[in-house]
């Protein structure tokens, strides 16, 4: 199967991103992953991980830090077009963006291809693969409201991070758990986080 790409942005909501990879890892050979130098930023904070700047260090500490197999996790520059994710001909299978900024969104919705992440998003929508967008704000002005609406007619999956408390919740963990169960439903990814409602 093709990998899933992973795109990490400046929004706050790391445990996310970091609990969905790690997920991830379990059932899939190949994840691609891109982070931006916010992100980068927003991890340190929010998190006890530490990637540094180089892209290979970001790769080798991602991959120990979440248990992965060497090379399991490939991470991108974003200025690397050479990626995979930068052309049509061979597009990941699915794309999550998770944290999802504003602007991120935005340049997704008006098809500003100006680094790889972007780039990597306006190929999964051409070749209408999947794409999940895990926006993380409050409020939502018109702007961000119309730039959802025009990417969900496109077919793009607007995941808002936003958990439910009927499973009765007990730790912030199981509210993080929610939202990856439902990023993973939809990517047709089996778990255990989780059981489905009323089962």
């Amino acid at each position: 199967m093709k990998p899933i790409a992973i795109a990490l942005t400046g929004a706050s909501g790391m445990p996310y991103a970091l609990t969905l990879l790690k997920e991830l890892i379990k059932t899939q050979d190949k994840i691609y992953v891109m982070i931006s130098q916010a992100a980068n930023t927003v991890i340190a904070m929010e998190t006890d991980l530490n990637l540094g700047a180089d892209t290979q260090l970001v790769e080798k500490n991602l991959t120990n830090y979440l248990g992965a197999k060497v090379g399991q996790i490939e991470v991108f520059s974003k200025n690397q077009w050479t990626a995979p994710v930068a052309s049509g001909s061979n597009p990941p299978r699915a794309m999550v963006v998770c944290p999802c900024t504003m602007s991120t969104l935005s340049a997704i919705a008006n098809g500003h291809g100006d680094n790889l992440m972007h780039r990597a998003a306006d190929v999964v929508i051409k070749e209408q693969k999947k794409l999940i967008l895990v926006p993380r704000e409050t409020p939502y002005s018109a702007i961000h409201l119309e730039n959802m609406l025009k990417l969900s007619r496109l077919g793009v999956v607007i995941m808002d991070a936003n958990p439910a408390f009927y499973q009765q919740p007990t730790s912030i963990q199981d509210l993080v758990n929610f939202v990856v169960a439902r990023i993973l439903d939809h990517l047709a990814v089996e778990h255990n986080l989780l059981p489905p409602w009323q089962e």
